[in-house]
């Protein structure tokens, strides 16, 4: 006769992943879409520059730049309109596209005022680059994560990185006259990681063969590296463009007191 006890149990009448088949699937979320302002909305853009702020600091700095105009804006279905103000505002949750004013080349800023999810990164990446906006050149301005980040972060150092495409790169190297948009900018560090909506739009201008820059500063906030994005802008992407005057970026949305918990930890030292 068989021991119960120590037989061994049958099989499950189900496999762990045919529990799941039970569980009604999560909604699928409607698909992001550009809409743009006329005589934009029934042409494709050719900027010579697109330059995407996704990092506080970056969007400082363009809110305060007045030579712009509205052309559109990326909806993302998800993210209410609730909330936002008539007047730009730094509070909204938004992803705004511009143009300047006093450009002689078409020259085109993206504001990502709004948080887009890793899984969503690559459907907006799409939209932004390759579809109805096909720029010559892309300038990505993101901050640096302190947990993606392989050496010890301090906030009194003022940190500035690049990563670029290989087209970018390639008419560094050529010797025939062309240069890197950010020459003086050091590349970011082996090990270091980069993701979400950055890495997604660097990953489609190398796909796409755009000519692509990707820009990670340290600290997210303060005086120090606002100061520094906007001399690098005046200095290497857009010469007499006025950025508005130093006392500007004190903004109380962006505290500068804000503070990092894994910044400082032994964990990535």
């Amino acid at each position: 006769m068989e021991d119960v006890l120590t037989e061994i149990p049958p099989p499950s009448r189900f496999f762990q992943e045919d529990l799941n088949n039970f569980i009604p699937p999560p909604p699928s979320l409607p698909t992001p879409f550009l809409l743009f302002s006329d005589p934009y909305a029934t042409k494709i853009l050719h900027p010579s520059i697109l330059i995407i702020a996704i990092s506080p600091s970056s969007l400082q700095i363009f809110h305060r730049v007045s030579a712009k105009t509205l052309i559109g804006t990326l909806v993302l279905p998800e993210i209410p309109f609730s909330g936002n103000s008539i007047k730009a505002s730094l509070k909204d949750k938004s992803c705004n596209i511009y143009s300047l004013n006093d450009s002689e080349k078409l020259v085109c800023i993206i504001s990502v005022q709004c948080s887009v999810p890793a899984e969503r990164s690559h459907v907006v990446s799409k939209l932004l680059l390759g579809g109805q906006i096909f720029p010559e050149r892309v300038l990505i301005l993101d901050s640096i994560q302190s947990q993606n980040f392989r050496s010890k972060l301090s906030w009194d150092e003022t940190l500035a990185y690049k990563l670029e495409t290989s087209s970018e790169r390639k008419e560094f190297n050529s010797g025939h006259g062309g240069s890197s948009l950010l020459k003086d900018v050091d590349y970011f560090p082996s090990g270091s990681v980069v993701d979400g909506l950055a890495a997604a739009l660097l990953a489609r201008c190398q796909i796409l063969n755009i000519k692509g820059t990707l820009h990670l500063s340290w600290p997210k906030f303060g005086t120090s590296v606002i100061l520094l994005l906007r001399s690098l802008l005046l200095n290497d992407v857009l010469a007499g463009l006025e950025f508005g005057s130093n006392g500007d970026y004190e903004d109380q949305h962006f505290n500068s007191g804000w503070k990092d918990p894994l910044v400082d930890a032994e964990l990535y030292t």
